[in-house]
């Protein structure tokens, strides 16, 4: 199984790329060796740096005929991954 979930492809995230960095949305259990590793084999670039963020999963609440339904969002992390100066990974080439 991939840790590589999807890239994240956001106003925020794709400004980030003039500074040769790339957020992707990974497994909760990833490091950051297997994270770089994956990065590596899958895009042929060289990674310099990766950072983590882990998110909370927000509890959602909506109001129904039947009275108030709560549930809660998945929990989730996400990695900032810089490249080496020069290498573009490009998400749309293959559309």
């Amino acid at each position: 199984m991939s840790i590589l979930k999807k890239p994240i492809v956001t106003e925020k995230a794709t400004g980030l790329n003039d500074k040769s960095q790339y957020a992707f949305e990974v497994a909760i259990d990833a490091n950051k060796v297997q994270i770089k590793k994956e990065i590596e084999q899958l895009y042929g670039v060289t990674v310099t740096g990766v950072s983590t963020i882990r998110t909370i999963g927000k509890v959602k609440s909506k109001f129904t005929k039947g009275g108030a339904v709560s549930g809660r969002r998945p929990h989730g992390k996400k990695a900032i991954v810089t490249v080496k100066e020069g290498d573009v990974i490009d998400f749309y080439s293959g559309l």
